[in-house]
């Protein structure tokens, strides 16, 4: 599909050295979704399929001078950010949002690891829950990162819906809890402002290769919002891209039996696979 001015996005997100969430999700998803990507990198981390090991954050002058010169050459038509390990660099980013620098984004709170615990520090978790959700346009939390922001125990779809309209109140537009295996049916949680809760059922996939799956749903989200599909519709369509996706890699192997990362290719026709 080409388009003369095609639309731009920004992820603002840290960089994983596997390629299976971070930046590589959000660019890999901006490309398969039809818009041009941008980002801002906020930490270069050194981390396993399971655990962050190490990360080193980018200062906030450098996070800053980066969005900058994104913005000197591109209208951002959509944000999404990820991991910020710095709450000086949550702060730069609610700022920019107010000077109408940065569209409302996607907010997907990267807050713990891929075993539940947590690695941002309290200074960041508070900066989160003050400055930047309430200027989301969406915020899409795991069931993990939605326990840690509201306090809640998450155990059935009812005290999601709760932690979900907790996280609302504070201001976010939307916010969607992806629930991961938690149901048969793969049901995710969204919540407007208002309050008004919908279910959002999908088809449940036994694989368990899903490292990544959380980036890519909120960068398909953002893909989705700036081509200006409506909020329940790209909810829809992002967790029906990352379904498919999850397919592709659902019997892979990739690191010796090791759960590992969602797929992020796209099949081609152009060029021939063969085995070596």
């Amino acid at each position: 599909m080409a388009f003369s001015v095609p639309t731009v996005v920004l992820a603002v997100a840290a960089h994983d050295p596997l390629g299976g969430a971070g930046l590589a999700a959000d660019l890999t998803t901006f490309a398969a979704l039809d818009v041009h990507g941008t980002v801002a990198v906020t930490a270069v981390t050194a981390q396993t399929l399971t655990r962050v090991s190490r990360a080193l954050p980018m200062e906030t002058a450098f996070l800053a001078a980066q969005i900058a010169a994104v913005a000197s050459e591109f209208t951002i038509a959509g944000a999404k950010t990820g991991m910020v390990l710095e709450a000086e660099s949550v702060a730069l980013i609610a700022e920019l949002i107010d000077d109408g620098q940065l569209p409302a984004p996607v907010v997907d709170p990267v807050l713990v690891d891929g075993r539940g615990i947590q690695f941002a520090s309290p200074e960041v978790e508070a900066a989160y829950r003050s400055l930047l959700i309430p200027r989301a346009r969406v915020l899409t939390p795991n069931i993990a990162e939605a326990s840690l922001l509201t306090g809640r125990t998450l155990d059935s779809l009812r005290a999601i819906e709760a932690a979900a309209a907790d996280l609302a109140s504070l201001g976010a537009e939307w916010v969607v809890v992806t629930t991961g295996s938690l149901t048969n049916d793969a049901t995710d949680i969204a919540v407007d402002r208002s309050g008004t809760v919908y279910r959002l059922i999908g088809n449940s996939l036994d694989t368990p290769h899903v490292r990544g799956s959380g980036c890519t749903f909120a960068a398909a989200t953002t893909a989705l919002l700036a081509r200006g599909v409506e909020p329940l519709d790209a909810f829809v369509q992002a967790k029906a891209f990352v379904r498919a996706q999850l397919v592709l890699g659902q019997g892979w192997d990739l690191a010796d039996g090791v759960a590992g990362p969602v797929a992020h290719w796209q099949p081609s026709t152009k060029v021939a696979h063969s085995s070596p």
